[in-house]
């Protein structure tokens, strides 16, 4: 059985490729106009909010203050999330910090053997948040011109990452007591990094607005409603879904937006998992329960909206 289920993806893997090959070959100015609108997105919308909040995050967990925060945290922690204080760490700059930060961190740490092998699912699902820079001043400020709605889909993005893994959990059996390593670095690092890291989330947002457009194209002959084509641009690239259900407005694209980029969809979660393997995260398990806190967020939000409608 799992013989042919790993031939069959492999067969869906290999027709998606060659598809797409053969839509660039086909089409190479469209495509590449995508690319263009997708690297365009990114510098207007996603680059003024994250780098210099990449940069400080790096500077930030050098300090010998976000030790004993994490360090604060870590009976809290221990109590509903049954992590660690190292698991308090990561999730604590996970969420001031945004989606690779948190993956990363733990993908490191689970590489040099600081983080307690049993906790590194529970921390890689409340670690794996968007930071307020983006989902207040790229997706409320720069796509929807408020941020009070950047506000919602923060609150109820972290509603329903918190709400859903605490209520999985609290059965768990808590690690050992750790503590967060102290990381050291300097100005020129923590800026080469901060680069490195916003223009690999510039290059996956870029390929994958393409892969979106494509799907796009292939769609068009059913006459989708605009809300739906909004959706499933969102689960290939989940800021072009956001771009998209911001155009409509309602209260429903907020919650869909808030359920987008709770999910993550095929590029945050491709970014997510290159770093989560090394944590010997399993996908599968990962994206169901990044399916019932995106769920949860979107009911959150749109409980939200209408109590301030």
């Amino acid at each position: 059985m799992q013989i042919l289920l790993k031939r069959c993806k492999n067969i869906v893997v290999a027709a998606a490729v060659v598809g797409a090959i053969v839509l660039l070959l086909f089409a190479p100015a469209h495509y590449a106009k995508s690319v263009f609108e997708g690297v365009s997105l990114w510098a207007v919308a996603v680059l003024p909010a994250t780098l210099p909040f990449f940069f400080l995050a790096e500077i930030f967990t050098t300090l010998g203050i976000f030790r004993r925060l994490a360090r604060a945290a870590s009976p809290l922690a221990r109590r509903v999330f049954r992590v660690s204080g190292t698991g308090a760490c990561v999730a604590l700059l996970s969420v001031v910090s945004g989606y690779p930060v948190g993956a990363r961190t733990l993908g490191e740490l689970a590489k040099t053997g600081k983080a307690h092998p049993s906790e590194n699912f529970r921390i890689a699902c409340i670690a794996t948040t968007s930071g307020p820079a983006f989902l207040v001043g790229a997706v409320g400020c720069g796509m929807y011109a408020d941020p009070r709605i950047g506000w919602i889909l923060w609150f109820s993005h972290l509603i329903g990452i918190f709400s859903v893994s605490a209520l999985l959990f609290c059965r768990a059996r808590p690690p050992q007591k750790s503590l967060p390593p102290v990381r050291r670095t300097d100005l020129s690092s923590a800026l080469s990094g901060a680069v490195l890291s916003v223009l690999c989330v510039g290059g996956a947002i870029a390929i994958f607005f393409a892969f979106g457009q494509m799907v796009s194209d292939l769609l068009a002959p059913f006459s989708l409603p605009p809300i739906a084509c909004g959706v499933i641009r969102g689960l290939i690239e989940m800021t072009a879904g956001c771009g998209a259900l911001a155009k409509i407005g309602s209260p429903l694209a907020v919650a869909l937006s808030a359920f987008l980029v709770t999910f993550g969809g095929s590029c945050v979660l491709m970014q997510q998992l290159i770093f989560l393997r090394l944590a010997k995260v399993k996908t599968l398990p990962f994206l169901g329960v990044k399916l019932l806190q995106g769920l949860a967020a979107g009911a959150a939000a749109l409980g939200l909206m209408y109590l301030i409608a």
